[in-house]
């Protein structure tokens, strides 16, 4: 598509969080949006082309300009991403799932955007954070995401102590996530260094048919084997 105006903007694109019909849980301003944007930055061109697909299939696939932003995209390629906004083009910048520049290395587009004068439009779509947090019925007024826990036993052991005192302190709710294959493990973990009165919100498979989300305290959890593994989840804990 031509350029509408001197300077494009940056559209912050939410796809959705797994294997389902986009209509179900994006609203119309996603498709609206694909229909005019032929510039993308995303993590995968695969997954990027077939949600493009999924959302508006009369697109027509080969007028699509893809940049990858990915962990071996280096960060001197980031300007030109974004250079097409200067001739006047709207790029959409996509997550591999949920919305961009959350938990996701699109964040460092979006701080080069405000950073250029670059106007940048966050779209509405699924967060698993948010929702899960929603459906914890822990402290929805007060909450932090702290991204992966360390792999290394020890200091796993002394993030997870961390994050339960911090909870209690602050009366402040704390989300981590796993790499989908070593949910099973974590969940061992949390049941074997956690207090017993802790409370677990295990959030999985958001907004898909498989959805799983259950609070229980951690004596309470010791008593459900659950199988996570390779299954997207957010984990939450508060100690009153």
């Amino acid at each position: 598509m031509k350029p509408i105006s001197l300077h494009g903007k940056l559209y912050l694109i939410p796809t959705t969080l797994g294997e389902m019909i986009p209509d179900d849980v994006l609203p119309q301003t996603i498709k609206r949006s694909i229909d005019f944007i032929d510039h993308y930055i995303v993590e995968n061109e695969k997954t990027a082309r077939k949600f493009i697909k999924s959302v508006n299939p009369e697109k027509k696939q080969p007028t699509l300009k893809i940049s990858l932003l990915n962990k071996r995209t280096e960060e001197s390629e980031f300007n030109e991403f974004i250079k097409p906004i200067f001739d006047g083009y709207n790029i959409g910048l996509m997550s591999e799932a949920g919305c961009p520049g959350v938990a996701d290395p699109g964040a460092a587009i979006v701080k080069i955007a405000h950073e250029k004068g670059i106007q940048v439009v966050p779209l509405v779509g699924p967060s698993s954070i948010l929702l899960a947090m929603m459906a914890s019925g822990m402290n929805g007024q007060s909450f932090a995401f702290n991204g992966y826990l360390p792999i290394e036993k020890g200091e796993k052991k002394k993030a997870l102590k961390d994050f339960e005192r911090l909870s209690q302190e602050k009366n402040q709710s704390q989300l981590f996530i796993e790499t989908p294959y070593r949910n099973n493990k974590l969940i061992e973990d949390l049941l074997a260094n956690l207090h017993g009165n802790t409370q677990l919100c295990i959030a999985c498979d958001i907004t898909l048919p498989t959805e799983f989300i259950k609070t229980k305290t951690i004596n309470e959890w010791k008593k459900q084997k659950v199988d996570l593994h390779n299954r997207p989840c957010i984990f939450i804990i508060h100690k009153m």
